[in-house]
């Protein structure tokens, strides 16, 4: 699973990269890095959508921001403009993502990437003297050479009809999908790695994604990541900051030139 992420992309750099439009209304200096993304934080995404003036015109790729946890379009409203609370589906498994009735109209239609420097994930072991608590350990999980990792995703909007005007609430969730590698050491799910070359594929508005882009991926999607041990801090959703990837008291720092496996360092 991934439920919690950091992430320093700036949209304004992100479009500029990426060849994108922003459509987040952020100032092109405002710097909204943050170390321990959670649900229902608002998160940066990459969609294409076709210009809604000129829908004739070539889709192109947009930054936009969305909750994270997706609010599926059938949702009732608890109140005039705010949906009803339900699971909180900030994650979504990529096997059954094309048939569940929370997910299979955005599979259709609505899909995006999530930009993020790495993921954490907690593993569980038994207590040092072999009594009491087991001790959870956080991991952070990037790539190597310290590149953004691209997650694919899903996405809605939510309307409140009997609201005039009201502004769409977009949100989203994650995919994951069984770990490979020596990623399964840590957990047995992971975020869904979207490389570059399917992006045209599966965010392309027009088509139904290629149904092996929701299969789980060979150890060569994940031959950079590196796992490593980090702070505890991140345990605790109040904590923010770069000191979050710290290592972990007596953890080895990491070793850039480990791409190409991923290593538990």
């Amino acid at each position: 699973m991934c439920g919690r992420y950091a992430t320093t992309a700036n949209p304004a750099r992100l479009a500029a990269e990426l060849d994108a439009i922003d459509e987040t209304g952020d100032p092109p200096d405002l710097d909204r890095a943050n170390y321990n993304v959670a649900p229902t934080n608002q998160v940066l995404t990459v969609v294409e959508r076709h210009d809604h003036d000129h829908p004739e015109d070539d889709p192109a790729l947009r930054i936009r921001r969305m909750r994270w946890g997706l609010i599926p379009v059938w949702t009732k409203a608890s109140e005039p403009g705010v949906p009803a609370k339900g699971k909180p589906l900030f994650n979504a498994r990529s096997d059954r993502a094309a048939t569940a009735p929370s997910f299979r109209d955005a599979t259709k239609k609505r899909r995006c990437l999530v930009p993020m420097d790495g993921w954490y994930e907690w593993l569980v072991e038994p207590a040092p003297t072999g009594r009491g608590k087991a001790v959870k350990q956080p991991f952070f999980m990037s790539n190597a050479d310290g590149s953004p990792l691209y997650m694919a995703g899903l996405w809605s909007t939510w309307r409140d009809r009997s609201v005039e005007d009201m502004a769409p609430i977009l949100s989203c969730t994650i995919l994951t999908t069984d770990a490979v590698g020596d990623l399964t050491r840590i957990h047995d799910r992971m975020p869904l790695v979207m490389p570059r070359e399917h992006w045209d594929a599966w965010l392309d508005p027009d088509r139904p994604a290629p149904a092996e882009l929701l299969e789980t991926p060979g150890p060569e999607r994940v031959s950079g990541i590196v796992a490593r041990p980090v702070s505890s801090l991140v345990n605790s959703v109040r904590n923010n900051g770069p000191e979050l990837l710290a290592p972990a008291p007596g953890a080895p720092a990491p070793d850039s030139e480990q791409a190409g496996q991923i290593s538990l360092i």
